[in-house]
């Protein structure tokens, strides 16, 4: 066993994009694999089992965290970043006006957005700005779901592509992420 840590570690960092986290995940899967050793088949490939219990240790984990709420601590002394919308703009939310939806953007958002495609820009737009599902959005488009879902996928990927300085810039995107 001893002699496929490294390989384990390698692949937990993959899984992990963090050290730290990766020295965790290879541990416990490590413990798991002692405890349950009298679940080994011999005869089968061991490099392949310990690989199995890395890899569901992880999704397990993973679930575990996405259910639990995340805790920030905050000292006191910190800045929020400004979040709220420009005060002088007003939007009725009752009213579906696109226009009035894109003045609520920064500008190097709503550029990216008006420079998408019509088909992914208009799709983009009724789903992620006026919340429509894509029920509604493919009735109004006239085009099948699967028509939709590629649109808003496509459409999503320009603009995180065209907006990812932008993002980096303001903090919205960590270091590890590309």
């Amino acid at each position: 066993m001893l002699e496929h840590l490294d390989m384990l570690y390698a692949v937990a960092l993959r899984l992990t994009h963090n050290p730290a986290d990766a020295q965790d995940l290879t541990q416990n899967s490590i413990v798991k694999a002692l405890r349950f050793h009298s679940k080994f088949q011999a005869g089968t490939y061991i490099k392949a089992w310990l690989l199995t219990i890395l890899r569901n240790t992880f999704i397990n984990e993973y679930r575990r965290k996405v259910r639990r709420p995340s805790f920030v601590e905050l000292s006191g002394t910190e800045q929020a970043a400004e979040t709220t919308p420009d005060p002088h703009v007003r939007y009725d939310p009752t009213v579906l006006n696109t226009s009035s939806l894109l003045e609520l953007l920064d500008d190097e958002v709503r550029n990216a957005i008006e420079n998408l495609p019509k088909d992914f820009k208009d799709a983009v737009i009724m789903a992620d700005l006026e919340d429509m599902s894509y029920k509604e959005i493919a009735d109004i488009m006239d085009c099948p779901l699967g028509t939709v879902m590629s649109r808003l996928y496509r459409g999503r990927k320009l603009l995180r592509d065209q907006l990812y300085k932008y993002a980096k810039e303001r903090r919205l995107v960590s270091k590890n992420e590309s």
